[in-house]
């Protein structure tokens, strides 16, 4: 019998970003790097996983906006002219290097690489969400759902109708594309506010995760820490992160990702390469960008990007094995201590961002592949489970009341509001104060609902945490600025053509079509809570 348990948690997520009003936009590949970097390779180390009988279990979160996206065709088709424009510079690489030993072995990594990527995209005929869908109905995922957008609750909350917009456009999203409710939610940065898991429960979730700090500081004190969730008084549980597995990996300091035998993220054959022969393959209008083809290794953590090393995949992938011993072992230690001081089989909670494994660590998948195969072969001291699954072997918790957190800077809400990104806010709270005067009228006409779901999408996306994280990291800023801008401009409009009761149905027919996302989307949703 195993003595307590193990349960790693991904969070899949991406602002919604889609353009069909131009030909190209930068950000757009967030997604096709994600892809080709995260989500397929994460796919391929399942597959693997079931071809060897490794049962591995693992919750994973899926946002309406990475779903959304996953599925729109013509995001679909942009990823497989991203995707060919990689294969054929790699091809360009093979001849270049023909006569570097190491450039071509890199070369031609690169490149059965990304055929292995065609194969997955192709195999799952582009349908991602479809392809995770059938490791939830196996029993080795447990999909779980987000805010609609993301948004920072904590911040909505003077508007409960905005906050039960955010959950339930979610759940019945989720509902829709995996064709069944979902028993958990990742809430947005992990932001909690007390009297949020009422709606929670309202909406049929089952439990949530947040920071440590939010289960360690609950009233009364859990008698168990954060190694085994608490309930709140409506019966949805909370889990809480722990920190010291987590430190192990997201640490720039002493995190796994830092090692010096792997890829450095910083220096890509888009800024390396001389220009003309890159410019056909950055952004059309010359500027360079990231291409993923990337040749060196991370080399020394205190050094520049001048002096970086040869990457070789062997032996990043014999440090990722290494890795997953030592973070296996240290679980081992940690629930050896941990059972001989509580009443129950403890868990530990590891959350990480899904983009963490492949984007930024690209040999993060490796990591979770060899993670799931020694925890299954070469240890008995602890399962991996769903959080779902705990709560089905373990019914009885404490019931105390989580404390206001997030797993943002410094652990609350001052990551997503200061003076970066605070002259947002008034705006979104006059824009959600209108919606829920929009949501109490009636139609007239087919137009005027149609006005009013869109008026819905726009709030909704208007609200995103990302475009105020964005503004506080200081890399994309003017994107996130007119994101926030353009979704309030277009719901402004909105709300001032339904009040003179003349909507232009033209203009109204394009916003549609760019911010397509949540087809069935029902602004009555503000009306209630």
């Amino acid at each position: 019998m195993a003595l307590g348990y193990l349960a790693l948690v991904l969070h899949a997520h991406l602002p919604f970003v889609r353009h069909p009003e131009s030909d190209f936009v930068l950000e757009e590949e967030w997604l096709f790097e994600a892809i080709t970097e995260t989500y397929v390779p994460l796919l391929q180390v399942f597959e693997g996983l079931k071809r060897d009988g490794v049962d591995f279990k693992m919750t994973m979160s899926m946002t309406p906006p990475l779903v959304s996206m996953l599925r729109d065709e013509l995001l679909q088709d942009r990823y497989d002219a991203h995707l060919a424009q990689l294969e054929e510079l790699i091809a360009k690489e093979i001849d270049r290097h023909q006569h570097n030993g190491h450039m071509l072995y890199l070369a031609e990594y690169y490149a059965n690489s990304f055929s292995q990527i065609r194969q997955t995209w192709v195999g799952y005929n582009r349908d991602l969400v479809g392809a995770f869908k059938q490791f939830l109905d196996s029993g080795n995922l447990d999909i779980i759902t987000c805010g609609a957008t993301h948004g920072y609750l904590p911040l909505m909350k003077m508007y409960p109708q905005a906050v039960w917009s955010q959950i339930k456009v979610a759940c019945e999203h989720y509902e829709e594309n995996f064709g069944r409710a979902p028993k958990g939610i990742w809430l947005p940065e992990c932001a909690y506010y007390e009297g949020l898991e009422r709606m929670l429960a309202d909406a049929g979730l089952r439990y949530f995760l947040t920071d440590g700090h939010g289960i360690l500081y609950a009233r009364p004190r859990p008698r168990h820490g954060s190694y085994a969730p608490i309930f709140t008084e409506t019966g949805v549980a909370a889990f809480g992160r722990d920190h010291e597995s987590s430190q192990q990996v997201w640490s720039s300091k002493v995190g796994y990702p830092g090692a010096v035998e792997y890829r450095e993220f910083y220096k890509d054959l888009g800024w390396e390469a001389e220009y003309e022969y890159i410019k056909p393959y950055i952004m059309p209008n010359g500027q360079r960008k990231n291409t993923g083809i990337k040749y060196h290794k991370i080399t020394s953590r205190d050094g520049g990007l001048t002096e970086k090393g040869l990457y070789d995949p062997y032996w990043a992938r014999e440090k990722a094995a290494e890795h997953a011993g030592n973070f296996m072992y240290n679980r081992e230690r940690q629930i050896q201590n941990l059972s001989g001081m509580l009443q129950r089989p403890p868990i530990v909670v590891s959350p990480y961002d899904a983009e963490l494994f492949g984007h930024w660590w690209y040999e993060g998948p490796q990591f979770i592949d060899f993670l799931f195969r020694k925890s299954w072969y070469d240890q008995g001291t602890y399962d991996m489970i769903h959080l779902s699954e705990y709560l089905q072997q373990q019914p009885t918790q404490q019931v105390c009341r989580p404390s206001q957190s997030s797993w943002g800077y410094k652990g609350f809400h001052e990551y997503w509001l200061n003076d970066t990104n605070a002259w947002v806010y008034p705006h979104l709270h006059k824009a959600a104060e209108r919606m829920i005067y929009l949501a109490n009228r009636e139609p007239a006409d087919e137009l005027e609902w149609r006005a009013l779901n869109q008026a819905a999408r726009e709030v909704l996306l208007a609200q995103s945490s990302d475009w105020a994280f964005i503004m506080r990291t200081g890399t994309m800023v003017p994107y996130a600025i007119r994101r926030t801008r353009s979704h309030l401009l277009r719901f402004n409009k909105i709300y001032d053509d339904i009040l003179i009761g003349k909507i232009d149905s033209g203009w109204l027919e394009k916003v549609e079509l760019i911010d397509n996302i949540f087809p069935n989307i029902n602004y009555r949703t503000y009306r209630t809570i």
